[in-house]
C-alpha cells in the first residue's frame, strides 16, 4: 500500500489546491500498487484520476518538463479497435499484448511479466501508428509520441540527457510511449558513418529499456528495420512486422472506411487499381471518393470515382 510519505504528498497538494502535482503524485501512486501485483488498484486509481480531469476540462494529459517542451506530444486516443485491418496473425498478437497488460496482476503472482515493450517494424503507413493509438485506447492509457528527430542534438551528451528525463516520465506517468522513427536512436553501432556521440546514445538507449519495470508501455517503430542495431531486439517483448496489405485486406480495409457510401462495386478494378499500396494510402484514397460523391450531391461511392482516386494515390506511390 502507499507509503507514509506519499500520503503526506498527497495531501499536502491537495490542500495547496496544485491539481497538476496531485495528479502526478496519484498516477505515481498506480504505478506503485501495479509494481506490488495490485493491479485491480492500481487500475481504479488511474479511472479516478482520468474523470478528475475530464470533469475539470484539462486539455493537459501531462505536464512536460520545459526542456521537453515540444518534443513529446500528448493525446487522449479515441481509436477503436475495429480501424485496424490487419492480417489474423498480426490482429491475435495485439490482442495478446492487452490481454496480457490488463491481467499482468494475475501473472506478477507467477514471477511473469507482461508484453509491454513492443517494437513495430514495416513500411510507411501500414499501420504501426494505428496499433499504437489502438492500445493506448484500449488500455485507457494516455498516448504520448516522442518527436525522435526534436530529441537528437548536435551537442555532446544532451541527447542521452533528454532520454533520461522521458524514461523518467515513462516512470512515473503511466502511458503508451511511442517513439517514431526510432532508427534515428537506435542505429547500429558498427555502421560507417555513426559518430561516438550517437554510439554513447545507443548505450545509453539500450540501458534505459533493459532497466525500465515501470507500469507504461513503451513502443518503438521504425520504417528502416535494417537500420536498428540488433542489439535492440533483445531489449524488446515482443517485435511486430507489418507489410502492405494483400487482396483480402485491402477489400476488407475499403469497406470499412467506405461504410455506408458503398455501392455494388466492381472489385476487380478496385482490388487492381489498389495493389501496392498502404493502409494509408488506400485510407486516403477512400475518404477523397466520398467528398467527390456528397460534393456532386451523390449517395453511394461509384466504382469510375474510386478507382480514379486509387489511381492517383498510385502515381504518387510510384514517383516516390
Amino acid at each position: 500500500m502507499a507509503t507514509a510519505e506519499q500520503i503526506k504528498s498527497l495531501i499536502r497538494s491537495h490542500l495547496s489546491d496544485d491539481d497538476e502535482r496531485f495528479y502526478t503524485l496519484s498516477l505515481q501512486l498506480a504505478a506503485h500498487e501495479a509494481r506490488q501485483g495490485h493491479g485491480a488498484l492500481a487500475h481504479d486509481i488511474r479511472e479516478i484520476v482520468n474523470k478528475s480531469r475530464r470533469t475539470r476540462g484539462s486539455n493537459n494529459l501531462l505536464k512536460f518538463p520545459q526542456v521537453l517542451s515540444g518534443m513529446v506530444l500528448s493525446e487522449k486516443s479515441d481509436t477503436s479497435f475495429a480501424t485496424l485491418v490487419l492480417p489474423k496473425p498480426l490482429i491475435g498478437r495485439i490482442q495478446r499484448i492487452i490481454h496480457e497488460y490488463r491481467q499482468q496482476a494475475k501473472l506478477k503472482k507467477h514471477g511473469l511479466s507482461n508484453r509491454r515493450k513492443i517494437l513495430l517494424l514495416g513500411p510507411p503507413g501500414t499501420g504501426k501508428t494505428l496499433t499504437a493509438r489502438v492500445l493506448a485506447h484500449q488500455l485507457r492509457l494516455p498516448l504520448h509520441t516522442i518527436q525522435v528527430d526534436k530529441l537528437v542534438t548536435k551537442f555532446m551528451g544532451e541527447t542521452s540527457a533528454k532520454l533520461r528525463q522521458i524514461f523518467d516520465l515513462i516512470r512515473d506517468q503511466p502511458g503508451v510511449y511511442l517513439f517514431d522513427e526510432f532508427d534515428a536512436i537506435g542505429g547500429d553501432r558498427s555502421l560507417d558513418n555513426d559518430v561516438g556521440e550517437m554510439r554513447r546514445v545507443l548505450n545509453a538507449l539500450l540501458q534505459f529499456i533493459e532497466q525500465d519495470v515501470s507500469d507504461s508501455m513503451i513502443i518503438g517503430a521504425t520504417n528502416n528495420p535494417a537500420l536498428l542495431d540488433r542489439a535492440l531486439f533483445r531489449r524488446f517483448d515482443d517485435v511486430l512486422h507489418y507489410e502492405v496489405p494483400d487482396e483480402e485486406g485491402r477489400r476488407r480495409l475499403i469497406e470499412n472506411v467506405l461504410g455506408s457510401f458503398k455501392s455494388r462495386m466492381g472489385w476487380k478494378s478496385i482490388l487492381k487499381e489498389s495493389e501496392g499500396l498502404s493502409h494509408a494510402e488506400i485510407d486516403h484514397a477512400c475518404r477523397d471518393a466520398i467528398k467527390e460523391t456528397i460534393l456532386n450531391d451523390k449517395k453511394k461511392v461509384l466504382t469510375l470515382t474510386l478507382v480514379q482516386t486509387l489511381h492517383e494515390r498510385n502515381q504518387t506511390h510510384q514517383r516516390r
